[in-house]
């Protein structure tokens, strides 16, 4: 018996996805990935001054707007071989590192926990044994006994009251949660903290970027923090110590809950990290440039093929002719057409020209366009990231890995190889080793800044030169969801074309071409589900990929008035 179900759209996430899988003896033989709505804003920045682009393209996503906007401008320096001093590298590395770390902790307490962790089962739990557990795992000051005793009273109310607020819709009591009641308490006692430490991050975001989201602080050729020791109004040594007390707590949550909650939903969920599976090719690519060019970077990335480390190939700078020469995307199952029937267009030459038809399991059922690299799908993320540290030798990713397993050590006989990585549960794995990265790559380039001001260094702005004819650019990223990247053609001081491809396409595309599934596809089939009217591991391996579909993605439905729909047939 084939049985189709549709989740639409799926919940914790940002954007509209929609997931239909057909499950036969208990697993999921068939799976459509797609997004619901169409992104038309590279077509809102045509025949503009590619200075303004920035300003636009952040609004891609109201959350990963710092990452838009340094991608953008990245691409039009490119397109001008435009140096960028240190000064605004170490700024925009700080920015970009803290709002990953934010990215990761929103993500994995607040948008994928709630698959793991029972929330009503922590009525049940034991206080006193909840602290215990805690306390034996780390000196986190959050994890006494009066903090959960305390928030076992605030689960209380909430419950009692019959308003379960942000804890409403969760799959409780669903025969696929493991968790003691003890550690369920825990939890929840560090998903409320963390919503008190990702504002941290937030606050060193806005502090460099005058606000966040949507930061003001860019310009093509750096940014505009004068920077000064004895102006209040401007970027100061006060403000960078400021700057340095989130950095230190943001980094005592990391180690302290983050690192220790990851490792017990491996260790208690160890089947995970034998299922959910992507695409086994990654692409990433290197990042925190620390060099006025985009030649030298604190992350390493590049290409790994059929997941063998031994096949890996850096992508050494911005620019690099590799990366720029192996990125195409497909509309044959998507909601757009090219002109004169073409295939694959790189993104220089992409088009966006929606065609919509309705949802047609062999036809068209996607808003979101398929990219390749070099004809093939590829999985980017923190899976890609971590395996490109791995390949390269870093010792930082490579140390956090073997710490990981340390404390996995502590609570079962489970080790994540890296190639465990690519799982449901592994992309958590991956996604705490990058948070922790990031945090070290903010401390750096804290000190690199504060250094270099030493020096009496402060120049922050290289003015940039627009020449008659036609240029291309290609700004990189590696983002918190994976790599991104923002293609420019600039004829004559106008944006000519636009094009961004981002992690959730990669991720989220429908079939290419070639007929070939992405990660979110690949990932599900197979995966057991218990009960069709409650599809918990099918949203447990799509929340970890952190879906966000504003970034592939932007149209609206005005007529169809539905907020949630789970269907079995």
């Amino acid at each position: 018996m084939t049985t189709r179900i549709t989740i639409d759209p799926v919940t914790r996430i940002e954007g509209h996805l929609r997931i239909d899988v057909e499950v036969e003896n208990g697993k999921i033989a068939r799976s459509w990935a797609s997004g619901q709505m169409w992104r038309g804003i590279e077509k809102i920045v045509l025949d503009r001054d590619p200075r303004d682009a920035w300003t636009i393209l952040q609004r891609i996503c109201g959350v990963c707007t710092a990452v838009h906007a340094i991608c953008s401008v990245r691409a039009v320096e490119d397109a001008l071989k435009l140096e960028v001093p240190l000064n605004a590298q170490y700024i925009r590395n700080m920015m970009l590192t803290a709002h990953a770390i934010q990215d990761h902790i929103v993500h994995f307490y607040q948008l994928s926990a709630l698959d793991w962790v029972d929330v009503e089962s922590a009525l049940k739990a034991n206080p006193s044994r909840a602290a215990h557990f805690a306390e034996s795992h780390s000196d986190w000051e959050g994890n006494s006994y009066a903090v959960m005793a305390h928030t076992q009273e605030r689960l209380k109310a909430f419950i009692g009251s019959g308003q379960l607020g942000v804890f409403t819709n969760g799959y409780w009591g669903h025969s696929q949660m493991k968790l003691s009641p003890e550690i369920n308490l825990m939890a929840v006692a560090h998903y409320l903290q963390a919503l008190e430490v990702q504002r941290c991050s937030a606050k060193i975001v806005g502090t460099l970027g005058a606000k966040t989201p949507h930061i003001q602080n860019l310009a093509v050729g750096g940014v505009s923090n004068p920077i000064a020791t004895d102006s209040e109004g401007v970027l100061t040594i006060e403000k960078l110590m400021q700057i340095k007390e989130q950095i230190d707590m943001i980094g005592a949550f990391l180690h302290n809950c983050y690192f220790v909650d990851v490792a017990a939903i491996a260790a208690y969920y160890p089947e995970w990290l034998r299922m959910g599976a992507g695409v086994n090719d990654f692409l990433s690519t290197s990042d925190i440039p620390i060099d006025t060019k985009g030649t030298r970077f604190m992350s390493p990335g590049g290409y790994i093929l059929g997941g063998d480390l031994s096949t890996f190939r850096p992508i050494s700078r911005f620019g690099d002719t590799y990366f720029t020469g192996g990125v195409a995307e497909s509309v044959k199952h998507a909601w757009y057409t090219y002109n004169k029937g073409a295939g694959e267009l790189p993104p220089w030459k992409g088009e966006t020209t929606p065609a919509y038809t309705e949802f047609q399991d062999d036809g068209k059922y996607s808003w979101v366009k398929a990219p390749t690299f070099y004809g093939k799908p590829a999985q980017v993320g923190p899976v890609a990231a971590v395996l490109a540290g791995v390949a390269a030798g870093d010792r930082k990713t490579i140390s956090y890995l073997d710490r990981l397993n340390e404390k996995m050590s502590a609570l079962s006989a489970e080790k994540i190889e890296p190639s465990a990585l690519n799982s449901t549960v592994g992309r958590h794995a991956a996604r705490v080793i990058r948070a922790c990265l990031s945090y070290e790559y903010l401390k750096a380039n804290w000190q690199l800044l504060m250094d270099n001001i030493g020096k009496g260094d402060m120049t922050t702005f290289n003015q940039p030169i627009f020449p008659k004819g036609t240029m291309m650019g290609v700004g990189q990223e590696e983002a918190p969801r994976g790599l991104l990247s923002h293609w420019v053609v600039i004829r004559d001081g106008r944006i000519a074309n636009y094009q961004a491809v981002v992690p959730s396409t990669w991720l989220a595309a429908p079939k290419n071409d070639k007929e070939q599934l992405a990660s979110y596809d690949v990932a599900l089939l197979g995966t057991p589900v218990a009960d069709p009217a409650r599809p918990l591991e099918a949203l447990r391996t799509i929340h970890s990929f952190d879906p966000c579909l504003a970034c592939a993605v932007h149209l609206t439905d005005v007529e169809r008035k539905t907020d949630i729909q789970v269907t079995a047939l």
